[in-house]
């Protein structure tokens, strides 16, 4: 038997991540206790956003990448939404865009100045309002300008023409129970979500059906959540009966059965995946755990590989994800992540070491 049957040839096989020093962290921050599954971080190569601790409303935090070290307590917030803010996502095509949307059932988008906030920021570009419950997932268009789409708890998808403030589509009837995760394919002809029903749906929004749908995807009743990949499948994590974590890889075309599915633990916390679509590595970083995991995904059985695990002693409340526009290459950076602690932010660096 030959040595690579046992070994499998990987680039990704030596990733390792690392905390930045502390100083190169960004300090005292109250970060947000609202119960939600969100990401509470949204991060672009100029700013680092994360939700906090706020009375009498929302606010989150927009500070430049260079502002490291102890944020001063009076430092300026973005504080427009009268509830709690849920999500907040940077638009794609615009650095100074961020939309957040909030329990006060309105999606606001903002403009924040070239240099950062100076001042308390109170007045958004545009209010979205649609929602007659509070709205817990945002998601810009990956392709076009100017699209973002929203989720409530009142189970309806909405998209938006945020030039003109308008509804470009309402999808209603779809979802039968609360949305857990909404993700766009690569193109953004078509996208994924996965509901409380224990379903996955791929549904297209120009016509508003659903193109294809896995009931039970995960037996489990905890939270789940599905991303497209670049080639078109999806990968999915959740719970199984007895409630372990469980990963799991579906072709979009045959639904029946799995590609590959993998359990990891008996953890409880939601597990958030991140995917970078240029290496096809999945991260997958559960709420409140204090580790990483890291995977590969690839064309032949299992399709998905373990790569490795990075720990560290505390957990986390919450992950921002670099895109790659933003990642130092010259020192072989793949990924980066934010990292929230309870009082600060802490980014960890993912390197592919040289030979």
């Amino acid at each position: 038997m030959s040595f690579r049957k046992v070994v499998r040839q990987s680039k990704f096989r030596h990733v390792f991540g690392q905390p930045v020093k502390t100083e190169q962290c960004y300090d005292d921050i109250r970060v947000s206790r609202v119960t939600w599954d969100s990401t509470f971080c949204a991060v672009n190569p100029s700013f680092v956003a994360i939700i906090v601790e706020a009375s009498g409303g929302g606010a989150f935090l927009v500070l430049p990448l260079h502002k490291t070290g102890r944020i001063d307590k009076s430092y300026p917030t973005v504080c427009g939404h009268t509830g709690p803010v849920l999500d907040i996502d940077w638009c794609p095509h615009n650095d100074h865009v961020i939309a957040s949307s909030s329990e006060d059932c309105t999606v606001m988008v903002w403009q924040i100045p070239e240099n950062g906030l100076s001042q308390p920021l109170t007045e958004p570009v545009v209010v979205l309002e649609g929602h007659s419950k509070r709205v817990g997932i945002i998601t810009w268009h990956p392709t076009a300008r100017n699209v973002l789409l929203s989720a409530g708890c009142d189970n309806v998808v909405l998209i938006w023409n945020v030039g003109t403030a308008e509804e470009l589509y309402r999808l209603e009837g779809l979802h039968p129970d609360l949305i857990y995760s909404v993700s766009w394919s690569r193109d953004g002809s078509r996208f994924c979500t996965a509901c409380k029903d224990k379903s996955v749906r791929v549904i297209d929004p120009r016509r508003g059906t659903v193109v294809a749908e896995k009931e039970r995807a995960h037996e489990g009743a905890r939270p789940m959540r599905a991303i497209f990949l670049a080639d078109g499948k999806i990968f999915t994590t959740g719970f199984s009966r007895m409630s372990e974590r469980q990963l799991a890889l579906w072709d979009t075309e045959n639904l029946e059965e799995p590609m590959g599915l993998q359990e990891l633990d008996s953890s409880n916390g939601a597990l958030l995946p991140f995917y970078d679509p240029d290496t096809n590595v999945v991260y997958v970083c559960g709420k409140g755990d204090s580790s990483i995991r890291y995977f590969e995904i690839t064309e032949e059985p299992p399709y998905i590989h373990f790569l490795n695990t990075f720990t560290s002693k505390e957990p986390q409340r919450g992950m921002g994800w670099m895109p790659k526009r933003g990642l130092d290459v010259s020192k072989c950076e793949i990924a980066r992540f934010y990292k929230l602690h309870e009082r600060k932010c802490e980014p960890i660096i993912m390197t592919v070491p040289r030979k």
